[in-house]
């Protein structure tokens, strides 16, 4: 907020964290293949830990870059669907090479993942030029009061007092990414396990896909028509409902693996809505704080939620092999007990259920951005203008 770059408040931090996303990731791949033993493990730490700092320098000027570009909910919707449908693709591109490269040079030599680390780096680093290139922030206001630019730590702190919409965003992510997290490091144990057949998670996969390209696709038309945060709502309930019901169909019957695989997909791709579409809503808790606090901090804010997701993941991730562990699951064993496959039905298709209706209850309970609040803060922006 203090600064006055000609080039814009994010933007230059896009150009500086780029070369070094793209280093840290190559070296990441790479260079522990160079030691061994404690050194290793060492070397690996170090490498993660540069990279996820690189990414964050990057990832938190570009979301929050999404404020600066956009007025109302279509423009957000439009950018959101757009930054959604760029992750599915830079997604994909790793997901196709790597399997070819690890064919090519085997699953244990390490050149295969070192080429495959500096083609999706050169990738990516290109994209983030041509994202630096090809952006421009035009809602950003000129910080001219002293008192604005004094931006301080507790200033985070009062925003999950005074700010509602920020804190239900909070909540949303950390749900959210459980629930996603959850499902990505469990879904495997579900088709081994329940269903004996560990191809049918490519088949899931192929399913996944048409599903979430059209929700990105019609994603800004609907956010229009019912309003953005209305859109993921229902979204996410709907989600849950589909979870929810599939485990009680679990219970009762034993569910085809196809039916299960449509039925899953649904909920996940109605639930993932709002990932790939919630940056909007970032952008509307950060006006909001705006014309409560005097202050806009998009950086502080976007970091902080970014922060709430992370939190999300990383518990997401440690309960799925906490819980495998409850449940009884023991890897040596060709057939798990009973009570093992009821309880991955339990972590692979009800808990996802839960985490998404806490997601939901966090934008129908505390989220309290209606059409009153809105024109304030159109009316405080306009204001903001004209000073």
């Amino acid at each position: 907020a203090k600064k006055h770059n000609p080039k814009g408040k994010f933007r230059p931090w896009l150009l500086r964290s780029a070369p070094l996303l793209c280093v840290s990731f190559i070296a990441l791949w790479s260079v522990p293949s160079l030691f061994e033993g404690l050194s290793l493990v060492c070397v690996l730490f170090g490498l993660k830990i540069l990279y996820e700092g690189a990414y964050t320098m990057f990832n938190i000027p570009m979301g929050s870059l999404l404020s600066a570009m956009a007025d109302n909910d279509q423009e957000r919707a439009t950018l959101s669907s757009a930054r959604g449908f760029g992750s599915a693709v830079g997604n994909a591109i790793p997901v196709m090479l790597m399997p070819m490269l690890i064919k090519k040079f085997g699953q244990t030599n390490s050149t295969g993942y070192a080429v495959g680390a500096v083609i999706c780096a050169l990738i990516g680093f290109a994209m983030c030029l041509g994202h630096y290139a090809l952006t421009e922030e035009r809602t950003v206001a000129d910080v001219q009061d002293k008192e604005q630019q004094n931006i301080k730590i507790t200033d985070i702190i009062n925003v999950f007092r005074v700010n509602r919409p920020f804190l239900a965003l909070c909540i949303h992510g950390l749900c959210i990414c459980m629930m996603q997290y959850v499902s990505n490091t469990l879904t495997n144990y579900m088709f081994s396990i329940v269903y004996d057949d560990l191809a049918l998670v490519t088949y899931g996969s192929i399913a996944s896909a048409p599903f979430m390209m059209i929700t990105l696709l019609g994603g800004p038309y609907l956010a229009k028509k019912f309003g953005l945060e209305k859109f993921i709502r229902i979204g996410l309930l709907a989600g849950s409902v589909l979870y929810i019901g599939l485990f009680g169909l679990h219970m009762i019957t034993a569910v085809n693996p196809y039916v299960h695989i449509i039925i899953s997909n649904m909920a996940l791709g109605l639930a993932s809505m709002s990932i790939y579409m919630q940056w909007g809503l970032v952008s509307e808790a950060i006006d909001y704080n705006e014309m409560i606090t005097g202050k806009r901090t998009e950086g502080s804010i976007y970091g902080t939620f970014n922060l709430s997701r992370r939190v999300g993941q990383t518990i997401g991730n440690s309960a799925a092999i906490f819980l495998l562990g409850v449940i009884g699951y023991d890897a040596e064993l060709k057939i798990q007990a009973a009570e093992t496959v009821s309880g991955i039905k339990v972590l692979c298709v009800l808990l996802p259920g839960i985490f998404v209706l806490g997601s939901w209850a966090a934008f129908k309970f505390l989220w309290n951005m209606d059409k009153e609040t809105r024109n304030k803060i159109d009316e405080f922006k306009k204001a903001q203008k004209e000073q």
